[in-house]
């Protein structure tokens, strides 16, 4: 049985000619710099928006990781988001096939269940079923890699234990499984302020990501009352990217959905990270 799309034809085009065009037009727009190498990337930060106001952001997340695809053998994606639903009280893991308009993307069972066994996480798929944080980043990565495995992890609670329990039972199954895991971090910064009071909160806390201290990050997100909506998950990435030997993290692109409707009064602000 498969998860059928929540947020099709609102995120994103529901119809897969008219999502094919878009993606591809968005992957053109990205422009890596050619002087970073992602052949040793562990973890990236995606926005979740829709596409219109967040996707050629999120294109350069995947325009990375399709980069390193042709250095190094991907054997899954677990993709972390946060739970703006409500529902479940902790982590939920996925054990469900997820349906887009591009197809279904395989769920790995095994790492799915192995990651809800290590973390002792909810497997009730009704806690995620209307969410929106991860399926937006399925048709990327369907998109560029139709053969693709997942593992798809929401959080609920996204406190640095929480956060360090998502980053533990990752690592633990995937040295279990043996399996190259990348793992994606979804989320979006300050929400409905000014761009620039926006910027003036990300981007010390993104400044900390990129110096891969976690603790930090999240202290100056607290402190400057910075709305990003997956800072757990983007904890989790970090935490699972240091474990397996990243050095730094890179901001690959930051922008605001001002950029789609002209209006920089109130804007939603998103970053597309790489961690090395």
């Amino acid at each position: 049985m498969a998860r059928s799309p929540a947020v099709a034809g609102s995120f994103y085009p529901g119809e897969k000619s008219e999502l094919s065009r878009m993606l591809a037009l968005l992957f053109k727009q990205a422009k890596l710099d050619a002087n970073v190498d992602f052949s040793n990337a562990r973890a990236f930060v995606a926005p979740h928006a829709g596409y219109e106001y967040s996707g050629y952001v999120a294109a350069y997340t995947y325009s990375a990781i399709l980069e390193l695809s042709k250095r190094s053998q991907i054997d899954a994606f677990a993709i972390i988001g946060p739970n703006h639903m409500g529902y479940g009280d902790f982590v939920t893991v996925s054990l469900e096939d997820w349906e887009t308009p591009l197809g279904v993307a395989k769920n790995d069972k095994e790492l799915s269940q192995e990651i809800a066994k290590e973390g002792k996480f909810s497997t009730n798929e009704e806690e995620i079923a209307e969410e929106h944080s991860i399926e937006v980043q399925v048709p990327f990565l369907q998109y560029l890699f139709p053969n693709a495995k997942y593992s798809f992890i929401c959080m609920s609670d996204q406190s640095i234990g929480a956060s360090n329990a998502v980053s533990n039972a990752i690592l633990q199954a995937a040295e279990k499984q043996g399996k190259n895991l990348v793992v994606i971090a979804s989320s979006d910064f300050d929400h409905y302020e000014p761009a620039s009071v926006a910027e003036s909160k990300d981007m010390p806390a993104i400044e900390a990501a990129e110096k891969l201290d976690h603790m930090l990050f999240n202290r100056l997100l607290a402190e400057s009352g910075d709305t990003a909506c997956g800072y757990g998950a983007v904890t989790s990435a970090m935490l699972f990217a240091k474990a397996r030997g990243a050095k730094k993290g890179i901001l690959l692109k930051y922008g605001n959905s001002g950029h789609a409707t002209g209006d920089f009064s109130s804007v939603v602000a998103y970053a597309s990270i790489a961690f090395v």
